[in-house]
């Protein structure tokens, strides 16, 4: 399957893993999580795919997740009113946020890029 690689440009962790990809050799769809968040669909089976919590996909070092303080009102949120933030800023969510359908990678840590995306 085709690997989508959601990221943004001035990130220096999504440089360092837009590198490592094209490194391998492996072509992917390059999609600006600002310019193009993904839909709450597309969100709710990357979630699944991957088998993490949740709260795993927030970019809680972002200035974003502090404004809005989603520290203290994430426990209370639904998680389709979760789904319904995260796809309406891609300055929520956690990036480099990489999936082919069957896997799925949240930030860039190279032994999970090896583990994952490695031929």
């Amino acid at each position: 399957m085709a690997i989508t690689y959601y990221g943004y440009p001035k990130c220096g962790t999504c440089r360092k893993a837009k590198a490592w990809l094209d490194a391998e050799g492996l072509s992917y769809h390059d999609v600006h999580i600002v310019e193009t968040p993904p839909t709450i669909e597309e969100l709710k089976k990357i979630v699944e795919t991957s088998g993490l919590p949740l709260k795993k996909f927030y970019n809680t070092s972002g200035m974003k997740y502090r404004e809005l303080g989603l520290k203290d009102k994430l426990p209370t949120m639904s998680d389709d009113e979760q789904f319904k933030l995260l796809s309406s800023d891609g300055m929520l969510i956690k990036r480099p946020l990489v999936t082919d359908g069957l896997k799925v990678t949240v930030g860039f840590k190279e032994s999970d890029f090896i583990e994952n995306w490695k031929r």
